[in-house]
């Protein structure tokens, strides 16, 4: 019997009834840039002519990553636990619009478990007023969120982050982070990480964690499949014990409108995880699809949340994982991290 508890949006559970879990998605979130808000000219209805130039990204779209319909959530997230999936961590921080009792309303009526993140995303979404405020009462803010409720709710956070940083990490991310590694220590709560699309940054990012005190081995670096793309700098991260997620599954775009580099494809993602898996580093492996935008979603054509499920893991297999190997990153992994003390 593992010792601890989960914490979801519904109240804590023991370890073992988490099932198949997704460790980083957005259910309901506006993560349009501040740029691109209301601008009605770029905020057209998504069609099935326009849906794939949209999701493309070529061409700036005010309302695709505007997530918000707590109807077409459930659908959604109903939609994933059909295709066998049990449980999400919604990383949907400040800055992103959360929406905690959305999330309350989704865990109930879908039955699948929803663990809320805390914290505050990169510095082109924070609020002015972080700039004057410091690593304490930051750290303090987190710490409330894990134990009394998040956002003007009695509705816990499960873990700290996604904790964002920018391409060139900035003084006011660098005081964010400072205050979720601390509230990493008070609450024994796991620290997942947005990093800048930088390659030696993830490197940078967990340096500093373990300097200021914070467990490695219970931080995530997220989006290491937009961000690494040699071996030699992902087995160094790996060399570190944080946990590696692959997080943009579903992503298929060679074309990333964020920053100039060639995203990967599914395979190739899966090929860096069997890398991991064959070097010894296999239970510091998570998988996810990272949706936040209408695009990804069923009802405007995409792969939805269960892509994984249907696709990917059938492919794994194909690949040569095992069974074993496969619930260590669905279940195994996740339980451990969602596990606080």
């Amino acid at each position: 019997m593992t010792t601890g508890r989960v914490r979801t949006v519904l109240g804590d559970i023991a370890p073992e009834a988490l099932g198949v879990t997704l460790m980083h998605e957005h259910i309901l979130c506006d993560i349009t840039p501040r740029a691109l808000r209301n601008r009605p000219e770029l905020d057209s209805p998504i069609t099935p002519r326009n849906r794939y130039d949209v999701d493309y990204g070529r061409r700036p779209h005010a309302g695709k990553t505007r997530m918000l319909d707590r109807e077409l959530a459930v659908e959604e997230v109903a939609a994933f636990r059909a295709d066998g999936g049990a449980a999400i961590v919604e990383l949907t921080i400040g800055g992103l619009s959360p929406d905690p009792l959305g999330l309350v309303e989704v865990a109930r009526r879908t039955g699948v478990t929803v663990v809320m993140g805390c914290g505050h995303y990169v510095q082109a979404f924070h609020d002015p007023s972080l700039a004057a405020r410091g690593v304490e009462d930051l750290a303090g803010e987190m710490i409330a969120a894990v134990r009394t409720g998040a956002w003007g709710t009695d509705i816990r956070a499960g873990l700290i982050g996604e904790i964002g940083c920018s391409e060139t990490w900035t003084a006011d991310e660098r005081r964010v982070m400072a205050g979720a590694v601390l509230a990493q220590q008070e609450t024994g709560a796991a620290l997942t990480i947005h990093p800048g699309v930088v390659p030696d940054q993830p490197q940078e990012i967990i340096a500093f964690v373990a300097a200021h005190g914070g467990d490695v081995t219970r931080t995530i670096m997220g989006h290491v499949d937009r961000t690494i793309f040699d071996r030699d700098r992902l087995f160094r991260l790996a060399d570190t014990g944080c946990v590696l997620e692959f997080d943009l599954f579903g992503y298929e775009h060679a074309y990333w409108s964020y920053a100039p580099i060639n995203m990967p494809n599914d395979g190739t993602r899966i090929d860096m995880i069997r890398a991991l898996f064959d070097r010894g580093h296999g239970t510091q492996v998570a998988i996810s699809q990272d949706i936040c935008r209408l695009t990804r979603l069923l009802a405007y054509g995409g792969h939805g949340y269960g892509h994984i499920l249907r696709n990917v893991l059938p492919w794994m297999r194909e690949k040569g994982f095992s069974e074993a190997e496969l619930h260590q990153v669905m279940v195994e992994t996740p339980r451990r991290l969602l596990t606080m003390p």
